[in-house]
C-alpha cells in the first residue's frame, strides 16, 4: 500500500513538473528574446545606438526556424518592449508578445535558426500594431537596417521607415527585408506570461503594468544600452 501511494505521488509530482513546463513556454520565449538582445548588442558592427535611442520599441523574434515562403504556414513568436509614457519618452515598458507570419523574407533561412530585431522608429501606425495584424510594407513601411556603431543615425532613414529589421543567423548579422510579412500581437502568449488575460495595448498603454521576472532581463539591456528616447520627433511631440 505504501509502494503505491509512493509511486502515485512520483506520477503527481511528474505531471505537475510538465504541466508547470508548458505553462512557462512563453516565459522562456520571452527570457530569451533579452538574451538575444544583449547577444546582438555584444556584436561589433550592430545596430547603431543612435538609431536604438531613437527607437520607440524593440521587437526580438529568437529562434525563428523556416519561416514561412508566402504561405504563412509557419511563424515566428517574441516579444516587444515600448518606452512608456503618451509620447514614448520615458522608461522601457512591460514586454508584450508578438508574432510574425508568412511572407518572403529576402533570404533563404532554410534548417537554420534566424533571430529578428525589429526597431518601431515612430508612433505612426503604433495604434494599429498594438490593436491588430498589419501587413509590413503597406500597413506600415519597413526596411533592413543600417550597421555599425558608428554608422550615422542623422539620415532620414529612420524617419522614411517606421520599422527597422536586422536578422542574425549562421553568426553574421545584418539588416533584412521583411515586406509581405504581417505582425500581429500575440495576446494568447502574453496571457501565459502574466498568468491572466492581457491585450498588447493595455500592456504598452497602461502605466501600471509590472515587468514579470522572465521580462526583466530584456527590459534592462535597453534600459543599459538606450535608457532615453533621443527622437527628434517625439522631442518635438512633447
Amino acid at each position: 500500500m505504501k509502494g503505491f501511494i509512493a509511486t502515485a505521488a512520483c506520477l503527481a509530482l511528474a505531471a505537475g513538473v510538465v504541466c508547470a513546463q508548458e505553462r512557462n513556454k512563453e516565459q522562456k520565449r520571452l527570457e530569451e528574446s533579452g538574451v538575444v538582445m544583449q547577444e546582438v548588442l555584444n556584436i561589433p558592427d550592430n545596430i547603431p545606438h543612435d538609431l536604438l535611442e531613437k527607437a520607440e520599441c524593440v521587437i526580438v523574434f529568437p529562434s525563428v526556424k523556416k519561416l514561412a515562403f508566402g504561405i504563412g504556414a509557419e511563424y515566428g513568436r517574441g516579444a516587444m518592449v515600448c518606452r512608456t509614457g503618451p509620447k514614448f519618452r520615458g522608461a522601457w515598458g512591460a514586454p508584450a508578445m508578438y508574432a510574425l507570419e508568412g511572407g518572403s523574407f529576402g533570404f533563404q533561412i532554410g534548417g537554420e535558426a534566424t533571430d529578428l530585431i525589429l526597431l518601431v522608429m515612430n508612433d505612426r501606425g503604433m495604434d494599429s500594431i498594438l490593436s491588430s495584424k498589419v501587413k509590413l510594407g503597406a500597413d506600415a513601411s519597413i526596411a533592413g537596417g543600417p550597421l555599425g556603431r558608428d554608422a550615422s543615425a542623422d539620415t532620414d532613414a529612420w524617419m522614411r521607415a517606421e520599422i527597422l529589421s536586422y536578422s542574425r543567423s549562421r553568426g553574421l548579422f545584418a539588416g533584412v527585408s521583411l515586406e509581405g510579412t504581417t505582425l500581429r500581437p500575440d495576446d494568447d502568449a502574453s496571457r501565459e506570461v502574466y498568468g491572466h488575460p492581457m491585450k498588447a495595448s493595455e500592456i504598452v498603454r497602461g502605466d501600471r503594468t509590472a515587468v514579470p521576472e522572465s521580462g526583466r532581463h530584456f527590459v534592462h539591456v535597453l534600459e543599459k544600452s538606450a535608457p532615453r528616447n533621443d527622437s527628434k520627433e517625439a522631442a518635438s511631440n512633447q
